[in-house]
């Protein structure tokens, strides 16, 4: 069964920081294209960083650029988001995504095949 689960939501203060966790199958984690999104009440859904399966490359949404780093750890199928210099802006249900998307690029995460339940930032 495919499953993306995530964890280390929570609630800080401005300019704290939080490490989202995502595990996943091994089938999910060979997917092309893995990041994070995001979705805040009565707010759009939000592509916030994606991971390239290839060489790893990376890419982020201009609003987290510099405060937000996406990792994986192939070997645990363990995909991560340090989010550091938090800001209430940030307060919002994060989603692990993965998929074939192509480019895999921050906008195209927020319509991939599989994501997690989510878990919740708060900034205050």
């Amino acid at each position: 069964q495919v499953q993306l689960v995530e964890s280390g939501g929570g609630s800080v203060q401005a300019g704290g920081s939080l490490r989202l966790s995502c595990v996943g199958s091994e089938y999910t984690f060979s997917s092309y294209c893995l990041g994070w999104f995001r979705q805040a009440p009565e707010k759009e859904r939000e592509g916030v960083a994606v991971i390239f399966s290839g060489d790893h490359s990376t890419y982020y949404a201009d609003s987290v650029k510099g405060r937000f780093t996406i990792s994986r750890d192939s070997a645990t199928n363990t995909a991560y988001l340090q989010m550091n210099n938090l800001s209430p802006e940030d307060t919002a249900m994060y989603y692990c995504a993965a998929g074939s998307m192509y480019p895999c690029v921050v906008i195209n995460i927020i319509s991939a095949t599989y994501r997690g339940q989510g878990t919740q930032v708060t900034v205050s």
